[in-house]
This record gives structure tokens, C-alpha cells and sequence, in this order.
């Protein structure tokens, strides 16, 4: 009896070590031909390999460094879940048919931020491309637009989180979630994902793919401190920001309809949850119908309506309707020369920071900045600006980790100061 224990606990042993080995060996060749795959836009390493009788496969230490970006995306634990150990070694082996359902768990990915993260030669763009469709203008050049760097400045050091691929019978779900940027979550309906070595495909295509967006946040901080910078109210600066859209989407021959105008103008300002069904197959994945000045030239037959469906959307919870493009001709707008100029000239104005006065009917455009109240009495409380109406202004002030309102009387306030760039002429 012992002899037949023994044997049992060897075979086990062996067929343990054998497992452990073979998980070992394939994930190491499959990791290498991703590498190899990659080895064009960056270079990886796949870290430590580790594998449970449960049918998972973990890597500890992954980083992956894009030509592109000076800085690595570093992973601290990928969990491949096949479901069993021969799920397992069959999706490692050979054609890496994978099973019918998976799942791909990334715990504590981090890619930190620099001023300048993506190199020189990726920055250089061709002047004839389309404009960019979101590229807010973050200073007082015109040419200054929302980057890194900024991120830093409001206090994002790095993008971090977690995320997780799941393959079912319904389809395909990525869900991806961040510290302080909000999550995305996305599902490809009937859709299997294959991976062949060199390539990742959806085998057959999705029917539809769902999106649903959440911000956490950050719109509403990027608005407020890239309007700063400009030297403009919040509502100033998203005019830009839409006509710079217009512009690209017109470089694009697209024009969008006032509810996609709208909606892009409420998500840039306030952010929120932005839930949407793209199609499957076409392009640009927003529905596209065709525009009088295209149906008078011959292109289609119909010119009396735009045609088309309009994109499935909800705002927070409500329906959108009637979002859509309108195709219609290309154009190039033209930039005078002295629009690439900076807003205000080194020899006319030096660009400093400081407390620019403000019109106590105007304050309610610069909630959450910092401001400085002088009173009639002579007294000054400076502190966050957090209510603005006809009887009071609100101020809050940090005190031990927390902050404290300062309710005054919009009657007793002599001088309402903004600390934001400004402009001083030379002397």
C-alpha cells in the first residue's frame, strides 16, 4: 500500500512538474512572438512567468516601452484565466486557438507622465493633414494645446489603474478603469477575438460595439485650468475649442449636427457618463448622411433630405437624439498669418501671473478658481471661489486637510480678484 501511495505521489509530482513546464515553455514562445510582433513600435518584457493547476498563466513585471512615448508602461500582474489546464496549454499551443471563454485580468498598470511624452519625430505633422478634432488651446499662444505637461501642472503625475478583457458567448468586453481619468467600457456583440502571432482580429466581426464613457472628473478640470491659461471665462474658451472641431471636422468634408455640436459642448465642460452603439463595420463609426452640396454635384440621388440613421446615444441616463455628420465638400480653411502668432506680442505685452480684477457680475464664470475678495472694511479672504449670486459670494479656504466657507455680501465686496495669466504692457 505504501509502495502504490508512493507511486501515486511521484506520478503526481511529475505530472505537476511536467504541467508547470510545459506552461512554462509555451508562454514563453508565445510572449516572444508577441515581442517580435512589436518589435516595430517598441520593445517589451514580459517579466516573471507563473501558472496554477486552476488553468492560469500570470506574468509579475511586464513593461512595455513604445518608440513613441519617453516614457514605459509598467504592469505589475497579468492573469490569463483559460478556465482549465488544457484550455490552457491548447490557446499556448500551435494556432493558439482560443477557448470559447477567457479572461485577461491587468492589475496595476501605470504609465507615468513626462512635459514631453511623445518624441520629436512623432510631434512633427504634415502641414496639409486634416486638423486635429480635439486639440483645446491651452495658453496664450494659440499654438499651445492641452499636453502632458499640463496634466502635470493639474496634478495628474501618471495615468494608473486597472483592466480586464472578457471573452464570452456574447461577445467580447474590454473594460478599463483609471485613478483619476474616469474608466471605458466597451463590448463587441457575437464577436470571438483570435490572436494568430502577428495579429489580433474579431473572427466573425462584431454585430454592434457598445461604449459607455466615464470621465471622473476631469473635463471639468481641464476646462477650468485650460481657460485659466487662455485668460478666458470657461464659456469663452469652449467656444474655441467648438470651433476648432467645426474646422476639423470641415477639413474632413464632415459637418456635425447642432446635437452632436451640443453634446460635445456639455461633455467638454461638465463630462459625465456618455453611453453610445457604434456599428460594427464603416466608417467613421458615427453615422454619416449625405448633405445637399454632395447631392447637387451628382453623388447621390436624393438631395432633398440628408439620409441615414442617426448614432444611438445617452447623456447621464437621457436619450441624445439626432446625432449624426452630414457629408459635404472638403474644405481648407485659411489661417491668416497672424493668428499663429501669439495672443499677445513680447513687444506689446509680457504674459505674467498674477490677480487680474474681475467684475463681481462676472464671477459666477470662474467657480473653483482661486480668488481674492477685498471688502469694504478693507479686509482680504482669499480661498477657492465656490457661489456666486446676487446676495453673497462664497469663499473656501483650506484649513487641517479640509476647507472652510466664507459666505460674504456681494454688498460689502469693494474688489474681486482672479489669479490667472494676464498681460502687463511695458514700460
Amino acid at each position: 500500500m505504501k509502495k502504490l501511495l508512493s507511486l501515486i505521489v511521484i506520478l503526481a509530482l511529475v505530472a505537476w512538474g511536467s504541467y508547470k513546464g510545459a506552461v512554462w515553455w509555451f508562454a514563453d514562445r508565445t510572449l516572444a512572438e508577441v515581442r517580435r510582433s512589436v518589435s516595430d513600435h517598441g520593445a517589451l518584457e514580459r517579466g516573471d512567468i507563473a501558472s496554477t493547476v486552476g488553468g492560469e498563466l500570470v506574468l509579475d513585471g511586464t513593461r512595455y516601452q513604445s518608440f513613441q512615448l519617453t516614457q514605459p508602461l509598467e504592469i505589475r500582474r497579468i492573469t490569463y484565466r483559460a478556465g482549465s489546464p488544457l484550455a490552457l496549454l491548447t490557446s499556448l499551443y500551435g494556432g493558439h486557438d482560443l477557448p470559447r471563454t477567457w479572461r485577461l485580468d491587468v492589475a496595476g498598470w501605470r504609465l507615468p507622465l513626462d512635459s514631453a511624452m511623445l518624441r520629436n519625430w512623432v510631434t512633427d505633422t504634415d502641414e496639409q493633414a486634416p486638423r486635429p478634432l480635439f486639440a483645446p488651446v491651452c495658453g496664450p499662444d494659440a499654438r499651445q494645446q492641452l499636453g502632458s505637461g499640463d496634466l502635470i501642472r493639474m496634478g495628474v503625475t501618471d495615468l494608473a489603474g486597472d483592466a480586464q478583457l472578457r471573452q464570452t458567448s456574447g461577445g467580447v468586453r474590454l473594460e478599463l478603469f483609471t485613478r483619476e481619468s474616469g474608466s471605458l467600457e466597451m463590448e463587441w456583440d457575437n464577436a470571438r477575438l483570435r490572436y494568430d502571432g502577428d495579429s489580433i482580429s474579431l473572427t466573425p466581426a462584431a454585430d454592434s460595439v457598445k461604449v459607455v464613457v466615464r470621465d471622473g472628473g476631469l473635463m471639468r478640470r481641464v476646462t477650468a485650468y485650460c481657460a485659466r491659461e487662455t485668460s478666458l471665462s470657461e464659456s469663452a474658451w469652449a467656444d474655441l475649442v467648438m470651433a476648432s472641431f467645426s474646422e476639423g471636422l470641415a477639413s474632413r468634408g464632415l459637418e456635425a449636427s447642432p446635437q452632436l455640436l451640443a453634446l460635445y459642448r456639455q461633455w467638454l465642460t461638465e463630462g459625465g457618463e456618455l453611453a453610445l452603439t457604434l456599428p460594427g463595420t464603416g466608417w467613421p463609426a458615427l453615422p454619416v448622411r449625405e448633405g445637399d452640396d454632395v447631392a447637387n454635384d451628382g453623388e447621390t440621388d436624393d438631395g432633398d433630405a440628408p439620409t441615414g440613421q442617426a448614432l444611438p446615444v445617452t447623456y447621464n441616463g437621457s436619450t441624445v437624439p439626432d446625432v449624426y455628420l452630414s457629408r459635404m465638400k472638403p474644405v481648407t480653411p485659411e489661417v491668416a498669418p497672424a493668428a499663429l502668432e501669439p495672443l499677445t506680442s513680447p513687444e506689446q505685452a509680457q504674459v505674467v501671473a498674477g490677480w487680474q480684477p474681475v467684475a463681481l457680475e462676472r464671477a459666477e464664470g470662474w467657480l473653483d478658481h482661486t480668488v481674492r475678495v477685498t471688502l469694504s472694511n478693507g479686509r482680504t479672504v482669499e480661498g477657492r471661489l465656490t457661489r456666486v449670486d446676487e446676495k453673497q459670494v462664497e469663499v473656501a479656504r483650506p484649513v487641517d486637510g479640509g476647507e472652510v466657507a466664507y459666505p460674504m455680501a456681494s454688498r460689502a465686496v469693494d474688489r474681486l480678484e482672479v489669479w490667472r495669466r494676464g498681460t502687463r504692457s511695458p514700460e
